[in-house]
């Protein structure tokens, strides 16, 4: 789109209509699905497309991954909540869209648009990981379990984190712990010994200890992937 870094898009698992009251410059990118325009041309996800004043856009039910993410050139022009457009899903802070808002369009940024399309880099089922920094307070076995057993993404996740079913990860260490901060791709585990990967509004630690890290090119695969999904993981702590 040509935005600053900082320019707010929209993040939908489908289901999301929306129309333009004025000429728009769009791209739909994440998830590949139908995407459904009246009033303008046909477009597809990682293109950017030229929307007439009235044009109305519905993205349906992804057929492949799990999140679209809409962008407009200019960027969506929300309030600010402690410096971000974001909705927190722990803090609720920022006001989740709801259906019949009015969102404004910031100004023309009057950059380049440098891609017309963009090249979706395959999702992996194979996702790299290194020891966390309390990967001692797990058996020998369980990290053995997590580097070489399938686990699979369960229905109840959501943007603060991926929970996984699988076999039981034990600890050694079964003391509670302090909280520490979290990195995203952080994989901590409950008591009942089943991993949650933290995503995007994942808080810190709340006791749990974090086992293992994902590494940041591999983030995307487990953020697109659907339920019932099956995932390996490949120790490259070195």
């Amino acid at each position: 789109m040509g935005n600053d870094e900082s320019a707010a898009t929209i993040e939908t698992c489908g289901g999301l209509s929306v129309r333009f009251h004025h000429p728009a410059v769009v791209a739909v990118t994440g998830a590949r699905g139908t995407i459904d325009v009246r009033h303008g041309r046909a477009m597809g996800v990682n293109g950017v497309e030229h929307l007439p004043a009235g044009a109305e856009l519905t993205l349906r039910a992804p057929e492949e991954g799990m999140r679209y993410y809409l962008a407009v050139r200019g960027g969506f022009e929300v309030d600010r909540v402690l410096g971000s457009r974001s909705f927190d899903t722990l803090a609720g802070l920022g006001p989740p869209l709801r259906a019949g808002d009015h969102i404004a369009v910031g100004a023309d940024p009057r950059t380049p648009i440098t891609t017309d399309l963009g090249v979706r880099q395959p999702r992996n089922t194979l996702i790299h990981l290194t020891q966390g920094p309390r990967h001692d307070w797990f058996t020998t076995e369980a990290w053995t379990t997590l580097t070489t057993e399938p686990f699979v993404i369960s229905p109840s996740g959501n943007r603060v984190g991926a929970r996984l079913t699988g076999p039981v990860l034990e600890r050694v260490a079964v003391r509670e712990l302090l909280s520490e901060g979290l990195v995203e791709g952080s994989i901590q585990v409950p008591p009942d010994g089943q991993p949650i990967v933290m995503l995007a509004d994942h808080p810190v630690t709340g006791g749990y200890p974090v086992i293992a890290v994902v590494a940041a090119d591999d983030l995307p695969s487990i953020v697109q992937a659907r339920p019932g999904a099956a995932l390996r993981f490949r120790d490259t702590s070195g």
